[in-house]
């Protein structure tokens, strides 16, 4: 999968991770897209590790299932930490 194909993997694996969880997430959209392209590396790397699969093609039900799972797990850590600060400051 090329670059292009990887970025634009992540930003809609955000978009749905952002759909899917519930609440206001902190930083908007651009942020989540962001985050959602870090999620696809992170969701590839976990698949890589712990079922020998990683990314593979673009119209892969296993890529796009491991890149909005690393997705949500992003967002959820993104949140845990932004919000922990916000309410402490």
């Amino acid at each position: 999968m090329g670059i292009i194909a990887f970025i634009i993997l992540g930003l809609i694996a955000g978009a749905i991770a952002r759909l899917i969880l519930p609440g206001r997430q902190p930083g908007g959209w651009i942020m989540t897209l962001i985050l959602g392209v870090i999620g696809a590396v992170l969701g590839g790397w976990l698949g890589s590790l712990l079922f020998d699969r990683g990314l593979e093609e673009f119209w892969s039900l296993q890529t796009w299932l491991l890149a909005i799972g690393g997705a949500i797990i992003v967002l959820l850590i993104y949140g845990a930490i932004v919000g922990r600060r916000q309410t402490h400051a």
